[in-house]
């Protein structure tokens, strides 16, 4: 089953919405990154999180980065997501692990810890879109909250989930994510509100084999729901010899003679797909040409 992402509206209530399944492309990182259930989870919400906000760009070639920086075990989060849906993301340490809380699910918060989360936005201007907000909880979604309420003073909420089944595969993932429009009346946001103190968790409905309508359907109950767009999403990295050889002439001919003279063939791993870029020292010696002091 293909991972998507579907957006709609709440006719005539200034509400919209985009919910996504992301378990394939939560799966992927799992296993590009040998990380465990806590990194799997903090990734995935975010990873999930990065493909709902890359879908809202306007820029065809546009991109947005999420950065989650806390002072927790698993270090910074860092996805990129591209205007079509697909992402590519790495966490500093994916074999960090904590015990379970004491409500048996995974502490994605403790493993975070305090610190902020910055969203910077590509779309085509002279110089990136940013924003940034301290971490609520370390929990991704109700962070990407206050995000959306402080940086783009959009009134907004967001689910994220991540379920890690016995195996440590990913048994589900998702997320949907709900924004209320200039206009919007206040028996609208009392309705949506109701909606939302009654919702099953994102995984929950997932795994009881819900489809992205009936969830979106579920979080707008009581509205007339005009569904827009589908769109296939997915991982994606964007890495090739070409971008590592462009970062390597970036680290200046100082650090690059020092890589040459040390080792025979130099190796570069890409921290999205773990992918091994191998540089041979006259190969170096080469773009040592194009480097400037």
């Amino acid at each position: 089953m293909s991972d998507l992402l579907l957006r709609a509206l709440a006719r005539d209530a200034g509400i919209q919405i985009s919910a996504a399944r992301t378990t394939g492309l939560v799966e992927r990182a799992r296993q590009i990154h040998s990380a465990t259930p806590l990194a799997t989870a903090a990734l995935g919400r975010t990873l999930t999180a990065t493909a709902i906000m890359g879908s809202q760009l306007k820029t065809p070639d546009g991109s947005v980065t999420v950065q989650v920086k806390g002072n927790g075990p698993l270090g910074a989060i860092v996805c990129v997501g591209d205007a079509d849906g697909y992402v590519r993301g790495y966490l500093q340490d994916p074999s960090a692990d904590l015990p379970l809380r004491a409500d048996g699910k995974l502490d994605v918060g403790g493993g975070v810890g305090r610190g902020y989360l910055m969203v910077i936005k590509d779309i085509g201007l002279k110089d990136p879109v940013t924003g940034t907000v301290a971490l609520v909880n370390g929990e991704i979604a109700e962070d990407l909250t206050r995000y959306f309420a402080e940086s783009e003073q959009i009134p907004s909420a967001c689910a994220l989930g991540v379920l890690v089944d016995t195996d440590r595969t990913v048994k589900c993932a998702g997320g949907w994510l709900v924004q209320l429009m200039p206009g919007v009346q206040d028996k609208d946001i009392d309705r949506l509100e109701a909606n939302l103190a009654k919702l099953q968790p994102m995984t929950a409905m997932l795994e009881q084999g819900m489809t992205l309508e009936e969830i979106i359907q579920a979080v707008l109950d009581g509205f007339d729901v005009d569904f827009l767009q589908t769109d296939e999403i997915g991982y994606r990295c964007a890495c090739s010899r070409e971008k590592v050889e462009r970062a390597l002439i970036s680290m200046g001919k100082k650090e690059l003679s020092q890589m040459a003279a040390e080792q025979e063939k130099s190796e570069v791993t890409c921290q999205f797909c773990d992918k091994i870029y191998t540089f041979s020292r006259g190969e170096l010696q080469q773009l040592l040409a194009h480097a400037e002091k």
